[in-house]
């Protein structure tokens, strides 16, 4: 099978390209200098000529603070982008993967997300990502649309980056919190990747959440990375509202992969798991 990546420059695109490397699939990375997924008429022309029977779509605009003032690019990259490339696909017959995220639900809900509860995006990230799942639906049958959270990959940015940068630039008795009330699934691209795959493999179409197991705070995932780095810094548990950010997060960002489950392919393994295999990797680049 022929696969066309977009946003292979990226975590998880860098990932599923490395994945696919080990597997006998025909790989057309793409990032923006390549195509531009804004663009309806580049999109078709590229999808045409490439003729890919499968699009995985890891392009987005993810700087959620900043795009509380941008709502145009948030809009513009995760919907519109999804739009074409679901439109295209549609026309060409081809399977879309489409990633999307925890920041579609509100974070109200006290126990895990699964895949038909109410969406209520507080930001205007989480609302572009849930107008570009909508896009993808109209358009395209054969898709899936898989949510995920708490992703971290090299090159980054992403919470692993911060908290090593952070560590390493402490000074002697500087103050070193980090929030507490905040939960999620931290989750590897390099444990994505082959998610997604194993996915986008069957007929199984729909919507799909797919973390790696468990769960933790903000503060028990940097003692972990910070542990692994060597780091002995002290770190000590705080609240988001000592943070005050442009846009806010979900207190609960933890997705159950139910569905995943339910069609016997839940492959995503624990989350400290999936990060000391990240750092075995990966460490020496971080």
């Amino acid at each position: 099978m022929k696969v066309l990546i977009t946003g292979a420059a990226g975590q998880l695109g860098r990932a599923l390209v490395q994945e696919l490397a080990h597997r006998d699939w025909e790989v057309v990375a793409t990032d923006l200098a390549e195509m531009d997924i804004t663009d309806q008429d580049a999109v078709w022309a590229s999808l045409s000529a490439q003729r890919p029977g499968l699009v995985i779509n890891a392009a987005a605009a993810t700087r959620v603070d900043d795009l509380e003032a941008a709502p145009d690019l948030a809009f513009a990259v995760n919907a519109l982008g999804p739009r074409n490339l679901a439109a295209a696909c549609r026309r060409l017959g081809s399977k879309l993967v489409h990633v999307s995220t925890d920041y579609v639900f509100d974070g109200a809900k006290p126990g895990p997300y699964v895949e038909w509860d109410e969406t209520r995006p507080q930001s205007v990230y989480g609302l572009s990502k849930l107008l570009g799942e909508r896009c993808v639906r109209e358009q395209c049958p054969d898709h899936f649309i898989v949510r995920t959270a708490w992703l971290y990959g090299l090159p980054g940015p992403n919470f692993v980056n911060a908290i090593l940068a952070r560590g390493r630039s402490l000074s002697l008795g500087e103050d070193f919190k980090v929030v507490h009330d905040q939960r999620g699934s931290p989750t590897s691209a390099l444990a994505l990747a082959p998610q997604l795959l194993a996915l986008a493999a069957t007929e199984a179409f729909g919507t799909y959440h797919a973390t790696c197991q468990g769960e933790a705070t903000w503060y028990e995932f940097a003692r972990l990375i910070l542990a692994r780095a060597g780091l002995e810094v002290p770190v000590r548990p705080c609240e988001t509202w000592e943070f005050p950010r442009p846009a806010p997060r979900p207190a609960n960002s933890v997705l159950e992969n139910r569905m995943l489950r339910l069609e016997g392919l839940d492959l995503m393994p624990a989350w400290q798991d999936a990060f000391h295999h990240f750092w075995d990797l990966c460490g020496d680049q971080l």
